[in-house]
């Protein structure tokens, strides 16, 4: 496992084998689920997604991309999917996976290289893993390689502006305190791109939509404290960019902190921390599913929908 993605540079943002180290002392720290918050409620989404947004299919056979600790499977019923394989980077993580009524086999490999063939899974999921995958197409190809005709993806990753407030404020306190600023929290794809990826991996019928997750801390030393301790650690999700800063300076966080208070402080005193998430649906081609129709064949337009009870009223005679 990451042992093919592990070269610094610009097509290389992550350093992978440290997201392993990342991911594995996470899954090792003494109450897991204490910190998972997050994952826990995208989980949960993504499990009614397969639940309800599939037409109450029944999967053979699924796999859960970056599955970590197995927070879509705990929402999973036997009725929708019948055997689930769980992969992820970090081995600790596979080996202390919450309870599920599915029966499960856990795999160590990497996100952008699945060790599976070519048609295998009826459905395919992924939370919160994909933000740290080097080559974000090809892990969409590889998705939609191991996938059946008529297959289904449905995943969640995080979005480009998430916790946009802490950067902005760090940013700006490193501009001004230390004449320029390095990278403190991850980068993340912009929505206007997802689309177009998975569409070049070969997805059709696509669904993309966001939502945004906030918590209201004191100040930007408790978003910090929060992240580092909690979030960021015992979720092993640590800033592996190869370019990251490993310190700041007090004078630069006592400036953020009072940046960050300015620009987004709340009426009441606390600061915001915003968690975008981008949720997506993609299906693979398949003879049997719903073509659009052709170009040219509407017999409405678009200016003809201000007269739309009449023309239903008329469809009726």
């Amino acid at each position: 496992a990451a042992g093919a993605s592990s070269g610094s540079g610009a097509l290389s943002p992550f350093d992978r084998r440290l997201k392993r180290k990342q991911k594995n002392w996470a899954a090792l720290q003494a109450e897991p689920a204490k910190c998972d918050y997050l994952r826990e409620e995208v989980g949960a989404g993504g499990g009614a997604a397969a639940q309800g947004g599939t037409s109450a299919r029944t999967f053979p056979l699924a796999l859960d991309v970056g599955s970590g600790r197995g927070y879509i499977a705990q929402h999973l019923t036997k009725e929708t999917v019948e055997k689930l394989i769980q992969v992820d980077i970090a081995e600790n993580a596979l080996k202390n996976t919450v309870e599920s009524e599915i029966p499960t086999i856990n795999v160590v490999a990497d996100e952008e290289f699945l060790p599976f063939k070519e048609n295998t899974f009826d459905l395919v999921v992924s939370s919160l893993s994909l933000h740290w995958v080097n080559d974000l197409p090809r892990a969409f190809r590889e998705i939609h390689q191991v996938l059946k005709p008529d297959g289904v993806f449905i995943g969640a990753m995080f979005g480009g502006d998430t916790l946009y407030e802490l950067r902005c404020s760090l940013q700006l306190a490193e501009l001004e305190r230390e004449g320029g600023f390095s990278p403190h929290v991850s980068p993340f794809t912009a929505v206007s791109d997802l689309g177009h990826l998975l569409s070049r991996a070969g997805f059709n019928t696509l669904t993309v939509d966001t939502d945004e997750i906030q918590v209201n801390y004191p100040g930007l030393f408790e978003v910090m404290e929060d992240l580092q301790g909690k979030y960021v650690l015992c979720m092993g999700e640590s800033n592996c960019s190869w370019n990251r800063k490993p310190l700041l300076h007090r004078e630069t966080m006592l400036a953020a902190a009072a940046i960050y208070r300015e620009m987004y402080g709340n009426s009441d005193g606390t600061v915001p921390a915003t968690f975008q998430i981008y949720y997506m649906i993609g299906w693979k081609f398949h003879e049997s599913q719903a073509r659009p129709a052709q170009r040219g064949s509407a017999t409405v337009s678009f200016g003809d929908l201000a007269k739309i009870d009449g023309l239903v009223s008329k469809g009726k005679k």
